[in-house]
């Protein structure tokens, strides 16, 4: 069962401080209970560890992910790849790029868990929307699509 697929996660995720570690497993568990059909994508870049859910294998059905940031703050982001097209009527979501929003994870306390869920489930149905051949609904993997470790060595050493 993907929800338990935890190894590349956990081992992108060592570098992270402990909060950090523990606000991205609560989140990604809070939305493999919603959508336990759904593709776990796992991207780790030099900047940031991703990871997102979608219908299919590809990014760009992807509805909803975390970003775990390499900065000095560790930034945690939850957030929705086509979030612009989704409401939001309580106006929590940042961002004012054509696609992505956001909202950062300070406490998990204050996660609006109730409001995300509502925000999750326009998220996912928008991106079934976006799927133009049924076939590539694929369901219940855990996908770790791009590892960068040369581009983060090199942030490193700078």
């Amino acid at each position: 069962m993907p929800k338990e697929e935890v190894t590349d996660l956990l081992r992108f995720l060592y570098e992270f401080s402990p909060e950090v570690r523990e606000k991205a497993i609560w989140l990604r568990e809070f939305v493999w209970d919603l959508y336990p059909q759904a593709n776990e994508l796992i991207y780790d870049n030099y900047n940031a560890l991703a990871f997102g859910w979608s219908p299919t294998e590809k990014l760009g059905q992807t509805f909803c992910s975390v970003a775990a940031y390499r900065s000095g703050n560790q930034n945690v982001h939850f957030g929705f790849y086509w979030g612009s097209e989704i409401a939001d009527p309580k106006k929590l979501l940042l961002g004012n790029g054509s696609q992505y929003r956001y909202i950062h994870v300070n406490k998990l306390d204050d996660f609006p868990k109730d409001y995300m869920t509502a925000l999750v489930e326009q998220a996912w149905e928008n991106s079934l929307a976006k799927v133009k051949n049924p076939k590539d609904i694929v369901q219940g993997k855990t996908i770790t699509k791009m590892i960068s470790p040369k581009k983060r060595e090199m942030k490193a050493k700078k």
